[in-house]
């Protein structure tokens, strides 16, 4: 599965090895991190990857991939999939430490994962995120998704794929 390169970003598919790492909070010898790398949500989507693929197999191009910053190489988030496509849509999630954010990092990162969808043919990327998380209301409007729905204290918000070939 092939890196996915944005203006500024690396999206790397990341393989159970890369997962365990990032769990242990153990850098190996060729992974680059930013000082606060990885945070609590590197940690859950790199769990959640190992256990859907103990139960599905290989999750790749539809797992997470670890965001990195191509000027000096180093780990500053994740973005990926929560699970494989249904009905031709797929459903996104992303994170960024503390010392990337506020910098289009997680719009830029977004972006790069649609093409991901877009490229396999997929209609819609969905996404959610809570009402008190304006940052990420931003980011996903930024990147071009629209409110669809409010359910209690979640937003849910939808990218049909179309808009995205048009720009």
């Amino acid at each position: 599965m092939a890196d996915v390169q944005t203006e500024r970003l690396l999206l790397h598919p990341i393989d159970v090895a890369e997962a365990e790492r990032i769990i242990s909070v153990e850098a190996g010898p060729s992974d680059a991190w930013a000082h606060d790398f990885p945070f609590e949500g590197d940690i859950t989507a790199a769990e959640h990857l190992l256990r859907v693929s103990v139960e599905l197999g290989e999750q790749r191009p539809f797992g997470y991939y670890r965001i990195s910053r191509r000027s000096d190489g180093r780990a500053i988030g994740g973005v990926g999939f929560t699970g494989p496509p249904v009905g031709g849509t797929v459903e996104l999630g992303y994170g960024l430490v503390p010392s990337a954010r506020g910098q289009g990092y997680a719009v830029e990162a977004v972006a790069g994962l649609v093409t991901v969808a877009l490229d396999r043919g997929l209609t819609t990327v969905t996404a959610e995120t809570t009402l008190a998380n304006v940052a990420s209301q931003r980011t996903l409007v930024r990147a071009g998704f629209q409110l669809v729905g409010t359910n209690g204290d979640v937003r849910r918000y939808e990218m049909p794929l179309e808009l995205a070939s048009d720009t």
